[in-house]
């Protein structure tokens, strides 16, 4: 079965070496927490804010082990007052897991996001 999984960080400067680290971060995390491989992946679609265009995130997930993975990168829509400084992603995989066992990552600031979503990881690794 195919599900989607999401996630999103930010970074605090427009920084390719610091939109790796927190991009690099957050897929880690993300395939950890859901016990997933590369192999598992089917694509992933990543956004960021409109004032983040130093890197790719996608350039990041490669460098991972994620060459073989349709990836492909937008610029978030402009939204007055939203979250800046922002990478999201929303990943499909094949997996057993149920909808209500997926683990959606958000981290750093954009836990801000989806509070519903990033309760379980909030404590883990947003200290």
């Amino acid at each position: 079965m195919i599900r989607g999984i999401r996630g999103a960080t930010t970074v605090e400067r427009n920084d390719a070496a610091e939109i790796k680290e927190a991009t690099q971060e957050l897929l880690q995390i993300i395939l950890a927490e859901n016990a997933l491989s590369t192999d598992d992946l089917v694509s992933a679609i990543f956004t960021v804010t409109p004032d983040l265009n130093a890197d790719f995130p996608a350039s990041s997930a490669r460098e991972i082990g994620w060459e073989l993975v349709p990836l492909l990168c937008a610029t978030e829509i402009p939204v007055p007052g939203s979250l800046s400084r922002c990478i999201r992603v929303l990943i499909h995989v094949n997996t057993s897991r149920s909808q209500t066992e997926i683990v959606h990552v958000f981290l750093r600031k954009a836990i801000a996001l989806r509070k519903d979503l990033a309760r379980l990881n909030i404590k883990k690794y947003n200290p």
